[in-house]
Parts: C-alpha cells; structure tokens; sequence
C-alpha cells in the first residue's frame, strides 16, 4: 500500500511538472517574461528529475537477491543525488540567462504572465506538502527529492510572481527601473535552488559514505537494547541508512555461561523490540561477546564503543 501511494505521488508529480513546464514556456515566450521562461525549463528539468526520482524508487523496492544482500535501497539515494545535480545545473542556467537579461531592455510585463507564476506557485506548494508528508511517513528519499524539487519551485514561482508584479507597477506607475524586478527575481531565486541543491547533495553524500544515523535514533536503540535484563554491557552500536531502511549493527555482552540457544533467542528478541518500534529498520545484525561478574571492560573494545552496564554501574537494576 505505501510503495502504491509512493508511486501515485510521483506520477501526480510528473504529470504536474510536464503541465507547469508547457504553461510556463508558452506564457513566458508569448509576453517576454525572462524570468517564467527560465522558470519553464527548470520544469523541465523537473520532468527528468522525477523521471529519475520514478525510477530509483522501483529499483529500491527490489527485494534483496544474491548480488544485493542488504537490498536495493541505496538507489533511492542515487536518484535523490542525481536531482540535486540536476537542480543545481538549473538553478546555474536561471541565473545565466537572469543577468543576461539585466544587460538588455527589459520586456513589458504583462497580467497573463503573473496569473501563470501564482497559478505554479499555488499549484508547488500543494506537491511539496503532500510529497514531502508522504515521504517522510514512508521514508523515502525518492520521494523527499522529489518534495525538495518541489519546493525549489515554489521559490522560483515567488521569485517570479513579485518579479512580475513589480514590472508591472513599473509600468502602471511609470518607474522605469521596477521593469527588472523581473530578471533580479530570476538572480535571487538561482541563489536559493543552488543552496537547496547543496544540501540534497550533502544528505546523498553522507548516505553513501555509509555516515551513522543522528545520535538521537541511536539513544533511542541503546535504550531499547539496555531494556533486556540479559544484557550487560553494550561493546558497539552502529547505524546507517540504506535509502528507505535503517541498518542496525549492535556488539553486546551477555553472560558467559549462557548456551547458544539463550543467546541466540536474546539477540532476536533485540531485533524484534528494535523493529517493533522503529518500522524503518529493516535488520539488526546483534553480535555477542561473553561477559562475566568481574569484568570491568572488554578487553576487545575498539573505538566507538559505549559500556551501558559494568559491575560497577548497579543502579540499572540488573543482575
């Protein structure tokens, strides 16, 4: 049901950006608006974009196989990647094109052209907010790039209504100079989408160097893992997205005296409790180390570990 609703949202939006993009070009050539012409053929990189976002998203929904074990996530990471580029690059030629418009006669303005900005501008906002909830409720990068992408238009379409009003009250009210507002509109909004890119870029980046998840959703699993009276001592917790998923790896101490069996049901049970509560977690791999009364650190602790529970830390109430 979410991969469907997934997929709707992302049709709805590639059906949207293909409308907007020819409304925008044909507004925008008919009446001289430099600004909706270079609006327009952001849509039009929008168009790939969600093409892109399209397919990452089915990719990603693959389930594991022998040449993916740990799935197919990550290529909703790819396809959130690539819109970044592709909005930075549009975000590059809206500003080219912006300037170059400075150093010419401005055009006339005209109503048509400010009626298609309003009409993208309420239009974007709608998508953004519906993919951007859709995307975080399923956790889908996919999705969430396609919300951002959204939102870059958003800004553009403000650029553009104000730009637009602003050279038509230069004519209305004879103020030359308001007749580019217009192109400094296409300038300032360039500027914004390239910071929007930046950090869609970043976020992709981090995912792919396999970065850990914040320090809250780690807290959040140590406490879970800390719940189990079995387990004394947390040696490792790592974390790290796999596009829509969460991988957890965790490295426990339990009594050493356990049998196999014992130890075996406490690790599914962690991964159970972990999954129970935090559906985005896909697996958690639970290693065990043999702890006994008198130790006070693992002799095997490498960086990144957290002690959770020692001899000398009583007050957790475990025996």
């Amino acid at each position: 049901m979410e991969q469907r609703k997934s997929m709707i949202a992302i049709w709805i939006s590639l059906i949207s950006n293909v409308v907007l993009t020819g409304i925008k070009l044909v507004v925008g050539w008919l009446f001289g608006s430099q600004v909706l012409i270079a609006d327009g053929i952001h849509n039009a990189g929008d168009v790939i974009a969600t093409a892109t976002a399209y397919s990452s998203m089915r990719i990603s929904n693959r389930p594991a196989d022998h040449d993916h074990p740990y799935g197919h996530g990550k290529a909703e990471v790819l396809g959130s990647g690539a819109v970044a580029l592709l909005l930075g690059a549009a975000a590059i030629y809206m500003g080219y094109h912006a300037v170059m418009a400075l150093l010419e006669p401005p055009g006339e303005a005209h109503v048509l052209a400010l009626i298609a900005a309003v009409i993208s501008l309420v239009w974007k906002q709608w998508l953004y907010v519906y993919t951007m909830r859709l995307g975080k409720a399923v956790n889908s990068k996919g999705l969430i790039a396609t919300a951002y992408d959204h939102l870059a238009d958003v800004y553009a379409s403000i650029a553009a209504s104000v730009g637009i009003a602003l050279a038509l009250a230069g004519d209305y009210f004879d103020v030359p100079f308001l007749a580019y507002g217009d192109p400094a509109a296409g300038i300032i909004v360039s500027f914004l989408v390239i910071k929007l890119a930046y950090t869609m870029g970043i976020e992709a980046v981090n995912i792919l160097m396999e970065t850990n998840v914040e320090d809250a959703k780690l807290q959040q699993y140590k406490e879970i893992i800390e719940s189990f009276p079995d387990v004394k001592r947390i040696d490792r917790l790592r974390a790290r997205e796999h596009g829509h998923y969460i991988l957890v790896d965790a490295r426990i101490g339990i009594m050493g005296t356990l049998t196999i069996q014992q130890g075996h049901d406490i690790g599914r049970s962690i991964k159970e409790a972990i999954r129970a509560k935090h559906p985005e977690v896909d697996e958690v791999l639970v290693h065990l180390n043999p702890w006994y009364p008198d130790e006070e650190l693992n002799p095997d602790a490498g960086p990144g570990i957290t002690h959770a529970k020692t001899a000398a830390n009583p007050g957790n109430g475990k025996k």
